[in-house]
């Protein structure tokens, strides 16, 4: 993938009537970094090595502001993730937050899963970016691998509508159970009036949904 220009009108990106930040006159201009060539410098090299010999297809990779990320399929995460807790060369003991991300004109990609890992021993961050189809937003869970990937990935189904399989118990955490549709999408209303919500009742704790 090579580097190019995006131009973006708006706050969020977003088309007609829907930009309600006051942001609508707003247009940047942006570079979308692509992928890099070895040598990528330092212990990049090293982590490369360690993540090749697990993938099955050769992840791009992509260098900015000093840091790298990873992109790799979904049926490779599991077996990568693995790799980036318990092989002593990375020891990446904590995944600190997953992120989701939506690009529309991504056509066949829109749906982005972005993973953020850190070494406490060495003092390392790494990001590993996984990206899915809108019509089928499946990637693996890395709950038994990283526990605290949990209520993470519950955001990312409840914000963007990507589904982690293999999760415990893949439910809302900010919106409501019966609330549609995933509101961080840039397809998303962002709102205006009639204003869409208007609050929830919590039950009391013997009648709250139950997780096993």
């Amino acid at each position: 993938m090579s580097g190019y220009l995006v131009e973006r009108n708006g706050m969020f990106g977003v088309h007609g009537t829907g930009d309600t930040s006051g942001y609508g006159g707003l247009v940047r201009t942006f570079q979308v970094p692509g992928f890099a060539e070895r040598p990528y410098g330092g212990w990049f090299d090293e982590a490369a090595d360690v993540v090749e010999q697990v993938v099955d297809t050769p992840p791009g990779v992509t260098l900015q502001h000093g840091e790298i990320t990873f992109h790799v399929r979904p049926g490779d995460l599991p077996s990568l993730v693995k790799t980036l807790r318990d092989d002593d060369r990375l020891g990446f003991e904590v995944c600190t937050s997953i992120s989701g991300v939506h690009y529309p004109v991504d056509k066949g990609a829109e749906l982005h899963a972005v993973y953020h890992f850190l070494s406490m021993r060495q003092n390392r961050r790494i990001r590993v970016e996984v990206s899915v189809p809108d019509e089928n937003p499946h990637i693996p869970s890395i709950v038994s691998t990283y526990p605290t990937a949990d209520w993470h990935e519950r955001e990312t189904w409840d914000m963007f509508g990507i589904v982690f399989d293999g999760h415990p118990a893949l439910t809302r955490i900010l919106m409501p159970d019966d609330w549609p549709g995933h509101p961080q999408r840039k397809d998303y209303p962002l709102g205006g009036i009639p204003v869409e919500y208007h609050g929830s009742v919590t039950p009391p704790p013997d009648e709250r949904r139950q997780y096993s």
